[in-house]
Parts: structure tokens; sequence; C-alpha cells
């Protein structure tokens, strides 16, 4: 599903709930994890699987993932990526770092996001556009995608700047594919400034999304020129 919305030169690896299991962590991972309820522990082990596999698939010799600033993934040296993971779902995509600046991805259940959530992550001009796409493609859970739309950008985001992004400090514009409501592309305009990248400041971030097995996906792509 993720990979679907990513370039040839990411290796996209994911996995669902009847295929998680109880992967086997790294000392350092069980450590993080050691007090954690076992849904929360399936689901961290579950996702560095993906991102183990994804390493072997790119050359590199599988090894911990641990938390960074902020909580950031600590990829390999020479890679970029991002993981995520929700009920009976997780992903990790990679990247060698020639190739992308910076990439993030997301997944969330395909539903209406919880009361007062909306509010606290959507701007007066995003919420005229939901509204809009809401009336003309109603299959579409259009709050929960622009809330996973915020969070891809802002893992393509920190690791670019280490600073924190708040959600009113990017403007999301979603457009669905012609001829279908299941995939299309959202453009996050930056209201701060955005990191330099070949002497150049970004003013944007581009994406793309796809809903599917009650999911809706997105990720962000940040190419070096």
């Amino acid at each position: 599903m993720i990979g679907e919305l990513l370039p040839d030169t990411v290796v996209a690896v994911e996995t669902y709930g009847h295929e998680t299991g109880d992967a086997p962590l790294y000392p350092e991972e069980e450590a993080l994890v050691a007090r954690a309820v076992p849904k929360r522990r399936r689901e961290f082990a579950a996702v560095r699987a993906c991102a183990r596999r994804a390493m072997e698939k790119l050359g590199v010799p599988p090894q911990p993932v641990l938390p960074g600033e902020r909580g950031a993934p600590q990829w390999p040296s020479g890679l970029v990526g991002s993981m995520t993971h929700c009920e009976g779902y997780g992903a990790a995509a990679l990247a060698r770092d020639g190739d992308l600046a910076a990439l993030g991805i997301d997944a969330e259940p395909h539903g209406p996001l919880p009361d007062g959530v909306l509010s606290a992550v959507c701007l007066p001009t995003e919420a005229r556009r939901l509204h809009r796409l809401a009336e003309q493609r109603p299959a579409v859970h259009w709050d929960r995608l622009l809330f996973s739309a915020k969070e891809s950008v802002y893992k393509a985001w920190f690791p670019l700047t280490r600073k924190w992004l708040d959600f009113s400090e990017a403007d999301i514009e979603i457009a669905a594919d012609a001829g279908g409501d299941h995939r299309g592309t959202f453009r996050a305009t930056l209201l701060v400034p955005g990191p330099e990248l070949a002497g150049r400041r970004l003013t944007h971030f581009d994406g793309r999304w796809t809903v599917g097995r009650g999911l809706v996906a997105t990720s962000v792509t940040v190419p070096h020129g």
C-alpha cells in the first residue's frame, strides 16, 4: 500500500495484523519496551522488522532502530527513511541518502477523526477545502487524510531542520486523481521558513495518498534538486 506512493528509489516493506507475530528485537530495543503493554510491543517490533527487511534489500546489514531527537528514528549512515504503524498495519520505507534528501510516511485507520482533533490540526483554509471535497467525494474521510498528510510532512521536515513543525505551520491542499476516490496528491505549503537544499529554500513539500483495506496512507518525498 505504501509502496505504490513512493518512487522506485525507495524500498518499502509493510506488514498487516495477521503477519506481525512477535518479531525479535535487539537488546537496545527490548529495553525501550520492557514495560510496554503487549500491543505496543508487537507494533514496535513489527515495524522494526519491516525496517530491517528494507535495510537488507538495500544491502545494509540489519541493525537496531532506536529513537533519537523527538523520537525520530536513527537510521544507519547513508540511509533516509520513515516508519509508521496503526492498528493492524505497519510499514517502513528507506532510501539511500544520495537518492532522496528526506521522506515521510504515515498510515491511519480510514475513519473519522475523534471529536475535537480536526479543530486542533486544521487551518481555516484547509477546513474550507475539506468541506468541498466531502461534498464531491463523500467516500473518503478527508479529515483523517489531512491528519495523515500532516504527519508525513512532519516526518520529512524534521530530519532536514531538527525543528518542530506545528500543525498550523503547513497549509495542505489535497487533490484526488481523475476518475477515482482512492488515490491522489497533496501539496503542503510551508508557512515558516523551509530547509535549504542545493542552495534554495524549500517553500513546499509534495506528497501522495491512497485509501484501501480500511486504511489511509500518505507519503512525502523530498528530492535533492
